[in-house]
C-alpha cells in the first residue's frame, strides 16, 4: 500500500512543479504540455510497481457504468467543441463588446456588466472556454481605456469558476463527479442552484470590496466593434448548443445518456458546417480552428489519473480515506478538504480521487459529499494558480500581455474572495438539502 501512495504523491508533486516552472516541452517545432506527460509516465510506473493486474484497469476503463472515463471525456470534449465553435465565430467577443459599450460611463458599471456577462455565458458553456476567450479581450480593452485590468481579469476568472457550478456542463470536474455518481442533469440543477447563487453573490460583493478604490478611477472606454460575418454558422452553432442543453436536461427521462447526446450534437454540427462549406466552396475555418483548439491533452491526463486511482483503490487506500472522513458533516468535511486538496494536486486529479473515495465509502457520505466536492473543485480554482489548469492558462495569457501577477498576488485575491465564496456555497448546499 505504501509504494503506490509514494509514487502517486511524487507524480502529483512533479506535475505541479512542471506546471509552475516548465509547463512546455519543445520537440523540434512541436510544443507539448508537460503536465500530462508526467502523469502518463507516473501512471505507467505506478502500474508497473503495483500488484494491480492490467485486467483490473482494463475492465475499469471499459465498464458500462457512469464512472467510465471514456464516456466522461466524450461528454466533456464534445461540449467543449460546441463552445469553441461559437468562440471561433466571435460570439463571446461580440457579447463582451456589447456589454462594455453599455458601461462606458464608469468602471463600477463596467465591472458589473462584465461579471454578469461572464457568469451567464459560463452557465451554458464552459469556464475554460470563457477564460480563454475573454482574458485577451480584457487585456486589450483595459490598455486602450488606460485602466488597471486586474479587477476585470479577477472578476472574469472568479465568475467563470463560480457560476460554472450551476450546470453539469460548466466544468469537467462537474461532469466527472456527477456522472460518476449517477446524477442526472435536472437532479444536478436541483442541488446546485442555491450554492451557485449564494457563492456567486458573495464572490461579487467580495470583489467589489477588494477593488473599490480602483473602480472609482476615471476611464476613457473605447470598446472595439465586433462584427460576426458568418451569421448562418453562428445560428447553426447556437441552435446545436441550445438543443444539446435541452436534451441533456431531459435525457435521463427518455433514456438518453449525456455523453451520447453531446457527441451526436457535435457530430451534427460538423455535418451541418461541412455542408455549408461545400455549398459556399470555402474552407470551414471555424470548424478547423475548433479542431485545432480542442483540449486533447486532457485525454491522456484524465486516463492517467484514473489509472492511478484504480491502483490506489485496488490496494485499499481510497477506502481508508473514506472511512477517515466518515459520514458526519459531509458538506463541511468534503467541501473544505476538496477545496484545499485541489490546490495541492489540481482540481481534476482531486475530483478523480474524491470520486473514488466517495464510491469506496459505501455511500455513507452520499450526495452531500458529491456536491460539496463539486463546490470545492470549482471554487478551489481561484485560491491559488495551482487549483485548476484554467488558472495556469489565465496566468500565462496575462503574462504574455506584459502584466506581472505572481503567486502571492493570486493568493491575495484567492484568500479574500475564495474562502467566503466557499462557505457561502456550502451554506447554499446545506439549504438545498434541507429544502429538497
Amino acid at each position: 500500500m505504501v509504494l503506490p501512495i509514494v509514487l502517486c504523491s511524487i507524480t502529483c508533486v512533479v506535475m505541479i512543479l512542471a506546471i509552475l516552472f516548465f509547463p512546455k516541452l519543445r520537440l523540434g517545432k512541436v510544443r507539448l504540455d508537460t503536465y500530462w506527460l508526467i502523469t502518463l509516465l507516473g501512471a505507467v510506473i505506478v502500474l508497473a510497481c503495483a500488484s494491480t493486474k492490467l485486467e483490473t484497469v482494463g475492465k475499469a476503463l471499459i465498464a458500462d457504468t457512469a464512472i467510465n472515463p471514456l464516456k466522461i471525456l466524450a461528454l466533456f470534449l464534445s461540449m467543449t467543441v460546441l463552445s469553441i465553435f461559437l468562440d471561433e465565430l466571435g460570439f463571446f467577443r461580440f457579447l463582451a463588446s456589447v456589454a462594455l459599450k453599455r458601461a462606458r460611463t464608469g468602471q463600477t458599471k463596467l465591472f458589473l456588466y462584465l461579471y454578469i456577462t461572464v457568469s451567464i455565458l459560463t452557465v451554458f458553456t464552459s469556464n475554460d472556454i470563457i477564460i480563454l476567450s475573454f482574458t485577451p479581450f480584457i487585456c486589450y480593452f483595459a490598455k486602450n481605456a488606460k485602466i488597471d485590468p486586474i479587477p476585470y481579469l479577477a472578476a472574469e476568472f472568479v465568475a467563470a469558476n463560480t457560476w460554472s457550478m450551476a450546470l453539469i456542463i460548466g466544468n469537467p470536474t462537474n461532469i466527472y463527479l456527477a456522472t460518476a455518481s449517477g446524477i442526472g442533469f435536472l437532479e444536478y440543477v436541483k442541488y446546485s442552484i442555491f450554492p451557485t447563487l449564494f457563492g456567486g453573490s458573495v464572490a461579487l460583493c467580495a470583489l467589489l470590496l477588494l477593488f473599490r478604490k480602483k473602480l472609482r478611477m476615471p476611464m476613457d472606454a473605447q470598446p472595439e466593434d465586433v462584427v460576426i460575418e458568418d451569421k448562418l454558422s453562428l445560428w447553426v452553432g447556437i441552435a446545436h448548443l441550445g438543443v444539446c442543453t435541452v436534451l441533456l436536461a431531459i435525457g435521463s427521462y427518455i433514456g438518453l445518456e449525456m455523453w451520447l447526446v453531446s457527441v451526436c450534437a457535435a457530430g451534427s454540427l460538423f455535418i451541418f458546417t461541412g455542408v455549408i462549406a461545400i455549398v459556399r466552396r470555402k474552407k470551414p475555418a471555424a470548424l478547423i480552428g475548433c479542431l485545432k483548439r480542442a483540449p486533447y491533452q486532457l485525454v491522456p491526463f484524465v486516463l492517467s489519473m484514473f489509472v492511478m486511482i484504480v491502483v490506489l483503490g485496488d490496494v485499499g487506500v481510497t477506502a481508508k480515506i473514506g472511512e477517515f472522513l466518515g459520514g458526519d458533516l459531509p458538506v463541511l468535511k468534503y467541501g473544505t478538504i476538496s477545496f484545499l486538496s485541489a490546490n495541492l494536486i489540481n482540481n481534476i486529479p482531486m475530483s478523480v480521487l474524491f470520486s473514488s473515495i466517495i464510491e469506496g465509502s459505501g455511500g455513507v457520505a452520499g450526495l452531500p459529499a458529491v456536491f460539496a466536492t463539486i463546490i470545492g473543485s470549482n471554487v478551489g480554482a481561484f485560491l491559488t494558480p495551482i487549483g485548476a489548469l484554467a488558472g495556469i492558462m489565465w496566468s500565462n495569457i496575462i503574462g504574455k500581455h506584459g502584466l506581472k501577477f505572481g503567486y502571492l498576488d493570486f493568493l491575495k485575491i484567492g484568500v479574500t474572495v475564495a474562502i467566503p465564496t466557499l462557505f457561502a456555497a456550502l451554506g447554499g448546499l446545506w439549504l438545498a438539502f434541507a429544502v429538497f
